[in-house]
This record gives C-alpha cells, structure tokens and sequence, in this order.
C-alpha cells in the first residue's frame, strides 16, 4: 500500500482496536488512520474518528470514503455476519482495494451456532470480490479471564472439560498491523498462545493468583460441542500455526498485579 493512503479502522475503540491503533501509528507515522465509532469521539493526532453503526449500516459509506485499507476489528457477537455484510456492501462500492479481517480458530470447524456466525462473516468477506487477509486467532486472555471471573464468584466453580489455547491481544495485534500494512495474502496461519491449558487448569490458576477459595466441580460438556471441545477442534492445527509468546500465567500474574 501506499504511504498516504487512508486505513480504515472497525472496532477501533475495542481490545483489540485499543492496541492495534498505537502499534499502526508506529509502524505508518505518515499513513492516515480512520476509525469507524458508533459514538462521536476527539481526533488525535494521525487518527481521525468518525460516526457509523455497522448493524445498520448508517454512516458506513462516508466513513469508506477515500479508504484503500479496512482492518476490521469490530466483531465477537450476535449479528457479525450482519455486520460484515454491511461493510463489504460499503466497501465495494467505495472501491476499497484490501480488507483485512479477524476471525477465530474454529470458525470452519467447531459444531456451534457463534462459529457458525462467524464462519459467515468470513465468507462475506472472502465473497465480496475485494482483495483480502484474514487471521483466525485463539481466544484472548482477556476473555478467558473476563469469564472464569464471573464464574469464580459462585459457590461452586464450574470447569467443564474443554481445553483452551489463549492467545494475548498484543501478539494479535502486531500480527494485524503487519499484514495491515502488507499485500493481500488471503488466509494466513491461525495464531495461538504458547500453551495449551484444561479448563480446570484455567480456574486453579486464577483462583490461586486472586488468594480466592472455591471448590471446583469438573463438568462433561453434552453432545457435539462437547465432543469438539475434548477432541481440540477448538485448537490451532499441530502443523503451521503460529503461536504468540505470552502466556496465561503471566497475563495474569499481571493482571492481579
């Protein structure tokens, strides 16, 4: 790409979007950063915001024009495939060139309605005829933390028999301004932690670093998800996979600090 041409931004102002936008402005001081918010928010200096809601598609196509590149962030719930509907849409139609895209380890693979979602969401993207890069990443430790938190203020802590292999949003995010600022190179190898953990061992360690007390109950997750879960479809591939260098424990130990 170019040096001025303009990046758009989607989910800018989320996880992931908080630590991509510094590491872009690092890496392309002199290329201009656009970032689609649902909520008016004050320019800084090589990032301009501006107002768009994807779900509705309102605002979307200003905020496509004179855009060369959409990194789109802005995802991980009900309706994504919605939203990049709306995007590619807007996107074609502005004469975007490249759209890089984030989606999860599994989306092709795991027997639930959420990957189906976001399965879909890819192939809008792959089928909109503009150039494209996808990344398919392992859950953050944000979110693994986010949820054995809430889980851990129960008598009893659930730990249903699955295994996870969680990523930290810093390695993603330099992996996404990498390919951002590189050719189109469609779909790249998936990106994972270091480490592959039980769930069980997800709660102890929390509990163990948060000083609290629980006891915890093992759980066999029911019918296909289950099965795919104890199987690992849910884990990048043994074979290509790139895997981040941060682990859980010391985005935890972190984290408590």
């Amino acid at each position: 790409m170019t040096v001025d041409a303009t990046i758009l931004v989607t989910g800018g102002t989320g996880t992931l979007g908080r630590h991509v936008l510094p590491l872009l402005r690092q890496a392309a001081p002199a290329t201009p950063v656009r970032v689609l918010s649902r909520s008016e928010r004050q320019d800084t200096e090589g990032v301009t915001y501006v107002t768009g809601d994807l779900k509705t598609g309102e605002g979307v196509a200003d905020a496509l024009a004179g855009v060369d590149t959409v990194l789109h962030l802005a995802g991980g719930a009900k309706g994504d495939d919605v939203v990049a509907g709306h995007l590619v849409a807007a996107a074609k139609a502005a004469g975007v060139k490249h759209i890089v895209h984030i989606s999860v380890i599994g989306a092709d693979r795991m027997p639930m309605a959420w990957f189906a979602t976001q399965r879909a969401a890819e192939e809008a993207i792959t089928g909109s005829g503009i150039a494209w890069t996808m990344l398919r990443a392992a859950q953050f430790h944000d979110l693994v933390h986010e949820m054995v938190s809430k889980m851990a203020k129960l008598p009893f802590v659930p730990a249903p028999g699955m295994r996870l292999e969680p990523v930290d949003v810093r390695d993603v995010a330099q992996r996404l301004v990498e390919l951002t600022l590189g050719e189109p190179a469609g779909l790249v190898a998936e990106l994972a932690g270091p480490k592959v953990y039980t769930m069980d061992d997800v709660v102890r360690s929390y509990l163990g670093a948060t000083g609290r007390r629980r006891p915890v109950l093992g759980m066999r997750m029911p019918g296909k998800a289950g099965r795919a879960y104890r199987e690992g479809v849910n884990l990048a591939p043994a074979a290509g996979a790139v895997h981040g260098g941060r682990t859980w424990e010391a985005f935890l130990a972190e984290r408590v600090a």
